[in-house]
């Protein structure tokens, strides 16, 4: 009986294999890896572009702020806020308000109100107003994304949310007025 005896693969072959063998695995592993990674960040994207795009400014009227004295401070536009979805929706997901507009909420009766920042990208001052129509609480420059609380001092029927800064600069206190007119 004779042995028939196998043929050697050169070493030089069998090295050529293998390298060629793991840059394909690796690139298939990295097309898998990538198209992962792509679909999770294009989704999320997505999901915020949809949130942001679909909030934009919707000019339902105008609110006039006065002093104590009922002189004339200034004036915004407002988008109002007049039932559970509006108020629970507010501002968020919007990246940018003009500083003549603002938020009217209107509630069903005068209650100690709080409201927070969550999914809120904008900082805002937040006004709280007697159903006298008189401010009777004031956060200013609210921290974005919070969950914190700024509550009122005093029952509030309305809150009215503006840019930060902006009662600083026109100078609107507590005990100042508002008067508001929807279109």
């Amino acid at each position: 009986m004779t042995q028939k005896k196998a043929k050697k693969i050169p070493k030089q072959s069998k090295t050529k294999t293998i390298v060629v063998s793991v840059i394909i695995l690796s690139f298939l592993a990295l097309m898998i890896v990538s198209n992962f990674i792509g679909n999770n960040s294009n989704s999320s994207k997505n999901n915020s572009k949809k949130n942001i795009v679909n909030y934009l400014f919707q000019n339902n009227g105008e609110l006039t702020f006065s002093n104590s004295g009922g002189n004339y401070i200034s004036k915004i536009n407002i988008e109002v806020a007049d039932n559970d979805e509006e108020r629970a929706q507010g501002l968020m997901f919007r990246t940018s308000m003009q500083e003549d507009q603002g938020m009217l909420f209107i509630f069903p009766q005068e209650a100690m109100q709080s409201f927070w920042m969550r999914n809120t990208f904008i900082p805002l001052d937040i006004l709280f107003v007697s159903s006298d129509l008189e401010i009777v609480t004031i956060h200013r420059n609210t921290e974005t994304t919070s969950d914190q609380s700024y509550p009122s001092s005093k029952k509030a029927k309305y809150v009215v949310e503006v840019n930060a800064g902006y009662c600083d600069k026109f100078k609107v206190n507590e005990g100042d007025k508002i008067v508001f007119r929807m279109f």
